[in-house]
């Protein structure tokens, strides 16, 4: 794998590439997988023509990652200040994996005025042929003990929504969140057309995104407890300033998190959750 800098919108980035022609690009704003191509050239990862890029503002579309706050269940900024941040890619190991590129975001006055607490977070994304693993690892670099909540928010770039399927979360839990109501899943396959989201207890084998150009295979650790399942169908969409109207017919976010039991993490321990995304 190479990597190789570059400006992305007039923000840093870093392209990775593999010699089949696959690909990623990553901004060092946030952490944030802004695309994933495979050696096909098809694009795996939606990312919004309307998302802002101004070093500032949460990026719409890829993989965020939602740290150490969960949408806006606590009194941080919503989905946390991670994505928010700026941070350092990680010079390569000599004995380190070469098919992996490593950014760090570490406590600072910034981050300890709205979280006092020292932590070190670090994202690693892994390319390999028709394959893009995104793992999250956080260290407690504190005295004491403190608990968050995560998520790697994934938008999955899609043909077209209403003709896609979600598979393999029938049997479970779900919270849903646009009527307020829990209740076990019995649907064979989830489908797509109107504003969605829920919150799954993750199953224990990998979903299937299935659309008339392929599958994806969407797998998660055992560490991300739930899985949320998002899209804003066209009436969400059209009120949302940095996607297009239409937007949602082209995304479906699933996301490996940890939120209803927050990770309660003891000095000088680590937790790490990831998500890995494979074309079948």
């Amino acid at each position: 794998m190479t990597s190789s800098p570059l400006d992305f919108r007039g923000q840093p980035a870093v392209r990775l590439a593999l010699a089949d022609g696959g690909s990623c690009t990553v901004a060092l704003h946030g952490a944030h997988v802004l695309s994933w191509t495979t050696a096909d050239g098809v694009e795996r990862l939606y990312l919004s023509p309307a998302a802002r890029f101004d070093g500032q503002s949460a990026i719409r579309g890829g993989v965020p990652v939602c740290w150490p706050q969960f949408n806006q269940r606590g009194s941080l900024p919503k989905h946390g200040f991670a994505r928010n941040l700026p941070w350092a890619a990680e010079a390569p190991e000599a004995d380190g994996r070469r098919d992996t590129f490593v950014l760090t975001l570490r406590d600072s006055a910034a981050t300890r005025a709205l979280w006092p607490h020292a932590f070190r977070a670090r994202l690693a994304v892994t390319l390999a042929p028709r394959a893009l693993r995104i793992a999250l690892t956080i260290d407690n670099r504190g005295s004491g003990p403190w608990s968050f909540a995560a998520a790697l928010h994934s938008y999955l770039r899609v043909d077209d929504v209403t003709v896609a399927r979600l598979e393999g979360l029938q049997g479970a839990n779900r919270w849903d969140a646009v009527r307020d109501d829990r209740h076990v899943d019995m649907a064979p396959a989830l489908r797509f057309g109107s504003e969605f989201d829920s919150v799954y207890a993750s199953p224990a084998r990998p979903l299937r995104l299935v659309q008339p150009s392929g599958t994806l295979e969407i797998s998660q650790s055992a560490s991300c407890t739930e899985t949320v399942v998002w899209n804003p169908g066209p009436l969400l969409s059209a009120k949302l300033d940095d996607l297009p109207d239409d937007g949602w017919r082209q995304m479906l976010c699933v996301e490996a998190a940890r939120i209803d039991e927050p990770v309660l993490l003891a000095p000088g321990a680590q937790w790490q959750g990831w998500q890995q995304l494979t074309v079948a």
